[in-house]
């Protein structure tokens, strides 16, 4: 009687210890990045009763019997599976889509979490909601991440500046049609940079000539406004056509301009021709901008945070690092959605995203709970009448021990 109540005692305490993991679960269904986790149960130790026996001549073998006593935790797993994807449109909430975990820094300890909803600190950094800072590898002055060097803070430095760039290359695209008469004009405008960053207005005008065409470019006199001054010579340039319309001179197919910036610029010219359609020769592209400051960033599936400047240009800043454990079923909860290494977790992988086993990164969405809600409704009512039922034992227990005592009155 003794050893069925205390082993009734066992499957109470067992079954709590189910609720609450259930109620844990239940409770953190809109968590993000939290797994959901289950109870193992495992019989606890038996009493003999009787040995068992092997067979002799002329007898057969026994059995041993034995009474168990009762029910143990064996352990509380996690379900490591994906949760549902949330789209929030927010610039620095990030999804793990497979293995691995966020890395973060609080105080002296190094966390690790699956939870991706990021903000900003006064001093830049990246932080989780508790404070914690994510960690990654920071891109240097030429925007290069070293992935094989040590993690630090990642900070999002707003407000950083960007020197400006002089206009060294530029390009002219296009036709100049073979029907104009000679000594008419087509005009194109486009706007390149000085070493400081001033933008400096120049435009090329396209005359036709008796064996081709001249081509003159210009910028505004800084002092007097309506007058030009040239960058090409005061003559400007001669460019002339084959007879399939295709350019013969310059041989290079360059044009070379002075006094946009402190060195030479190059236009290429080479894919212009003269063919019988329209007009379209036009300025296209030139590589100087002026100064600028980071504006906003961009994420990677592989973890590459870019900057977008004031002056349309781009840089990396900086890469966010992911870690993979052998086994993540043997971290330990460190609180706020984080866990730390354990004994039987292995050591922390770190590495890129989409790389080595770990996941890809989606940016502007994250991760939610993986917990199904019927099944653990299921699991409450299992909990629930599994006490229930030891409850019972217990009670059936204590009425055979009073009808023990009753013998003697």
């Amino acid at each position: 009687m003794l050893r069925s109540m205390f082993s009734a005692i066992s499957g109470l305490k067992a079954h709590q210890t189910k609720m609450d993991v259930t109620g844990n679960n239940i409770a953190n269904v809109n968590t993000v990045g939290y797994k959901s986790q289950s109870t193992v149960f495992e019989a606890a130790l038996s009493q003999m009763m009787r040995a068992g026996g092997a067979p002799a001549e002329g007898t057969a073998g026994s059995n041993p019997a034995q009474v168990g006593l009762g029910v143990k935790v064996a352990g509380i797993s996690t379900n490591w599976a994906q949760g549902a994807t949330q789209t929030t449109g927010r610039a620095t909430d990030f999804m793990i889509e497979g293995d691995g975990f966020f890395v973060v820094q609080s105080g002296t300890q190094q966390l690790f979490t699956r939870s991706g909803s990021f903000g900003f600190d006064s001093a830049g950094n990246m932080i989780t909601d508790s404070g914690a800072i994510l960690q990654g590898w920071s891109a240097d002055a030429n925007g290069v991440v070293d992935a094989n060097g040590r993690i630090g803070n990642l900070s999002i430095p707003f407000g950083q500046g960007t020197a400006p760039k002089a206009t060294g290359t530029g390009a002219i695209d296009g036709n100049l049609s073979a029907g104009t008469e000679v000594g008419k004009k087509a005009e194109s405008s486009i706007t390149m940079y000085d070493n400081l960053g001033n933008e400096v207005p120049v435009t090329f005008v396209f005359e036709k000539t008796a064996t081709g065409w001249n081509v003159k470019a210009s910028k505004p006199d800084p002092a007097d406004p309506t007058a030009t001054l040239p960058l090409n010579g005061a003559t400007g340039q001669d460019i002339t056509f084959d007879a399939a319309g295709a350019l013969a001179t310059p041989a290079s197919g360059e044009l070379t301009l002075t006094g946009v910036s402190t060195t030479a610029v190059t236009i290429d010219i080479s894919t212009v021709t003269q063919y019988g359609s329209p007009t379209t020769a036009a300025a296209a592209k030139q590589d100087g901008y002026s100064a600028g400051v980071l504006e906003s960033f961009s994420l990677g599936n592989d973890g590459m945070i870019t900057g977008v400047f004031s002056n349309d240009q781009t840089k990396v800043l900086g890469q966010l690092a992911l870690a993979t454990f052998a086994n993540p079923g043997g971290l330990e909860k460190a609180g706020s959605s984080t866990y730390r290494p354990a004994t039987n977790s292995g050591l922390a992988l770190i590495g890129q995203a989409a790389t080595g086993g770990r996941g890809a990164l989606n940016a502007g969405a994250l991760e939610m709970s993986n917990v199904d809600l019927a099944e653990e409704f299921t699991g409450l009512i299992v909990a629930q009448r599994g006490f229930q039922a030891n409850s019972r034992v217990i009670t059936s227990s204590d009425e055979i021990l009073q009808d023990l005592v009753n013998l003697k009155r």
